[in-house]
């Protein structure tokens, strides 16, 4: 494919999150209701999908409702909601076409009930795929996800299952969402602000962080691919020199 040319597809970012930010802003700017935007931001989230399973992309992980956002005005997060459960219908027969395993990050059992239906049938129906992970963070908080993760180890070892000196880095992973999956090698987030906002506090420790001002509803394969060059651009050193880098790959 002519967009995925410029790649070096020995460079792909095993997974890549991204915080979908602006489609309110983007909505408010062409004085639509900001449901519109979040509308038009479902196209551009099967656009980056079909995008990233095309070039190679193991892991892609959406930031698609933070546990902030239950205090957005109700008519927003109802129609949020709807059109959740809209893009679980129409994406289910594309998902299993092109062998992508969903998974859901987060609090699941506080959306509502039908959709929360439609989303474990989802899961369920994809279970077997193994070409790509896609994760959609719902009802998701970071600082809540270690906080589970530290309630469930200090279990453990009231039950004398676990002791202190074998929590390491890993085991403390192996409790979270993401058990299992790389951490994020990218992190994007459009619509130009400069903040995690709470997403993968703990994953995120080492990904690259790509800000850009493009709302959500306007980032679709050009915008992606000039993140993934601006990825491949740089030099991944995990605290090591650029010289100790330069010398293990010669």
């Amino acid at each position: 494919m002519s967009f995925s040319a410029p790649l070096d597809p020995e460079r792909l970012p095993r997974h890549v999150a991204i915080v979908m930010d602006g489609n309110g802003r983007w909505a408010k700017q062409r004085r639509k209701p900001r449901i519109y935007g979040h509308k038009v931001g479902a196209d551009s989230v099967r656009e980056i999908v079909e995008m990233s399973r095309e070039i190679g992309i193991g892991h892609l992980t959406l930031y698609a409702f933070s546990t902030e956002n239950w205090n957005r005005p109700e008519q927003e997060v109802s129609g949020l909601m709807n059109i959740l459960k809209s893009y679980l219908v129409s994406e289910l027969s594309r998902m299993e076409k092109n062998e992508i395993r969903l998974n859901c990050l987060g609090e699941t059992a506080k959306l509502p009930g039908t959709v929360r239906q439609t989303l474990e049938d989802t899961v369920r129906r994809t279970a077997g795929n193994d070409k790509m992970v896609l994760n959609l963070a719902l009802s998701y908080g970071a600082r809540d996800e270690i906080c589970l993760a530290v309630k469930n180890i200090a279990q453990l070892c009231l039950d004398l299952k676990l002791k202190p000196e074998q929590i390491d880095h890993q085991f403390l992973s192996d409790q979270l969402y993401t058990a299992g999956q790389p951490d994020p090698d990218l992190l994007i987030r459009t619509g130009g602000e400069q903040r995690l906002s709470n997403f993968l506090l703990w994953q995120a420790s080492y990904a690259e962080i790509y800000f850009t001002e493009t709302m959500w509803p306007e980032f679709r394969k050009k915008a992606y691919l000039e993140a993934l060059l601006d990825y491949q651009s740089r030099e991944r050193r995990f605290g090591k020199t650029g010289e100790q880098i330069t010398d293990k790959v010669s």
